[in-house]
């Protein structure tokens, strides 16, 4: 049985349905749970013709994604203190999503990933986003992933 999953989480309407049933799944299996974002780097601008200049400077921008990564990290960790399930959060800034996702899992010692099948980015994949195949492909942790 599976004692401690990440459940990584970007806000999104199918990221937050498996922020749901990860909780579920955790307090089915005796298990804690790590909510993780992975926070955007600030994006370079692009000059040239047409280019819109951006009026963020990179410390509003650091200061709004750490604003929003504790406001999702929240909302999913609320939904399992309601549900009597041990989580604590975890967000680091990583330009590479999968990579961090990894990463996280790691640090903490997870024995399962427990993720969406896509987030905010769509299906850049032809069956699951992107970053949740790339996590497939590349994680040496077991990862289940919610549909």
């Amino acid at each position: 049985m599976f004692k401690h999953i990440l459940v990584p989480t970007d806000g999104s309407a199918l990221s937050e349905s498996a922020v749901s049933r990860a909780v579920t799944f955790a307090r089915a299996s005796g298990a804690r749970i790590t909510f993780f974002y992975a926070q955007p780097d600030f994006p370079m601008p692009i000059y040239g013709e047409g280019a819109l200049i951006d009026p963020t400077t990179p410390e509003q921008f650091a200061k709004s994604a750490a604003a929003e990564a504790q406001s999702i990290l929240a909302k999913a960790k609320a939904i399992a203190d309601a549900d009597g399930v041990v989580a604590a959060t975890d967000t680091v800034v990583n330009e590479v999503p999968y990579q961090a996702v990894i990463d996280a899992a790691d640090r903490h010692g997870c024995d399962l990933i427990f993720m969406a099948s896509h987030g905010r980015r769509g299906i850049a994949g032809f069956l699951l986003g992107s970053e949740t195949q790339k996590v497939l492909t590349h994680s040496k942790t077991p990862v289940l992933v919610y549909r």
